[in-house]
């Protein structure tokens, strides 16, 4: 059996694969001419890494509740959850040994296995791990 429709069909095919490869608007590449951004890259200040996590532990404090805190090394950063898919709330502490606070209410203070914790809203409690 013939197929007379094929043959019309396969000639439109042809032709649209004929133009392919023919544009006007080609770009050269030169690879010796370097980076564009190699002069503000070298002129950029320096980025300042996180620091690297030194626990994460979770919390259960007096009312029951669960803390989710992470403490950084260098002592001046921790982050707290009060749920687990929730982000974190970073805190940050002036100096080593003094206590970690944010905005709206939130600070941690102590080291180890217990912590006084406050949250926004809530007065202080103790929390263990």
């Amino acid at each position: 059996m013939k197929h007379p429709l094929i043959a019309p069909f396969a000639l439109v095919a042809l032709a649209a694969l004929g133009a392919c490869g023919q544009s006007s608007n080609t770009e050269t590449v030169n690879a010796t001419l370097g980076d564009p951004m190699e002069d503000q890259l070298r002129n950029a200040a320096p980025v300042e890494l996180p620091p690297p996590l030194k626990s994460s532990k979770s919390y259960r404090c007096k009312d029951n509740s669960l803390v989710f805190i992470d403490l950084f090394e260098g002592d001046t950063q921790a982050a707290v959850r009060t749920d687990k898919d929730k982000p974190p709330v970073r805190l940050k502490a002036p100096e080593a040994g003094k206590p970690f606070e944010a905005e709206g209410g939130y600070k941690v203070e102590g080291s180890g296995g217990t912590l006084t914790v406050t949250l926004p809203g809530k007065s202080a409690q103790a929390c263990k791990a």
